[in-house]
């Protein structure tokens, strides 16, 4: 039986299935942090990659935006073998290790940022999906980075694939951090409880929403909502803030995160852009300070990778 992941060392992440890492995120009742970062720019301390900063800093699980599956790259990673990326990584942190793709056909994608442009290996494809697996990727999550058109039918239609072809051995999580260039799926619009049902059936494991305060019209009561409806489909959730929030003052973190926590959310997302690539580090103690206080958070920022 898994220990609740507040107290897990990275010997415990490197035992846990599908279904233990599930089982171990419920039991830590809304505890548990998720931080996203870009490895594919240069990182905030030099040659310690973004993911190792914002491990330091109290995360729990590490989500890598902009990660591709065929051309693996995290810079500030040691010199490794491209198969070898995201196995170095988790030696490294010892967390647990996600990944997103995105489902958004090629020659579909919305106008965007160059810095979001696609690349065959981030598309959301089962050949991808496999693929991660094959590196060691412990969760995959279909969402949409800005303005590039993913829309909920199609991350329905890839979760169907995806359960058929990783589900019994990867965590699958889906949904939105802001309308991804989809204007009829724009702010209480991003998610509707008929959608968490459809991601459900589809094989979701986890619902993403954002949180409360970061999107237009999502509100702590009707994020409360949203998230009684995913528990009631046996679904997890995660309360994301993908609106460069995580760049904003301490005390606007701290009343997010307990609107989230108070919404009933059971593991909380930071994004990747305080600064290009992850949150602000005081952001992610702060957050996870209000969540969890200061023993939780300091035990997570101590404990060795070798235990």
């Amino acid at each position: 039986m898994p220990k609740r992941l507040l107290d897990c060392c990275a010997s415990d992440f490197r035992s846990f299935t599908k279904s233990d890492l599930l089982e171990s995120i419920q039991k830590s009742e809304g505890r548990v942090i998720a931080c996203e970062t870009i490895g594919t720019v240069q990182p905030l301390l030099g040659n310690v990659t973004n993911a190792e900063f914002a491990a330091s800093m109290g995360a729990d699980i590490l989500l890598l935006n902009m990660f591709d599956v065929q051309h693996p790259v995290i810079n500030g990673l040691p010199e490794t073998e491209p198969e070898n990326t995201v196995r170095m990584l988790k030696k490294l942190t010892g967390r647990p290790i996600g990944i997103n793709l995105e489902p958004v056909a090629e020659g579909e994608e919305g106008e965007t940022d160059p810095i979001w442009k696609m690349s065959a290996g981030r598309r959301a494809t089962v050949e991808n999906a496999l693929r991660a697996k094959e590196l060691g990727v412990d969760f995959i999550l279909l969402t949409g980075n800005p303005g590039m058109g993913v829309s909920n039918p199609a991350i329905i239609e890839t979760l169907r694939k995806f359960k058929a072809a990783v589900g019994d051995s990867i965590v699958l999580a889906a949904g939105k951090m802001h309308a991804a260039g989809v204007l009829t799926e724009a702010a209480e619009s991003i998610l509707t409880e008929a959608d968490i049902a459809d991601f459900t059936a589809a094989g979701a494991d986890i619902i993403l929403l954002p949180a409360p305060g970061t999107v237009p019209g999502i509100t702590m009561e009707y994020a409360r909502t949203l998230i009684s409806c995913a528990h009631r489909h046996s679904a997890l959730t995660i309360t994301a803030i993908g609106t460069s929030q995580e760049g904003a003052d301490t005390d606007t973190i701290r009343r997010i995160a307990l609107m989230c926590k108070m919404a009933g959310t059971d593991i909380h997302h930071i994004g990747d852009t305080g600064y290009t690539g992850m949150a602000l580090a005081e952001n992610i103690m702060a957050y996870s300070i209000a969540v969890r206080g200061i023993r939780h958070t300091y035990h997570r920022m101590a404990i060795s990778v070798e235990r």
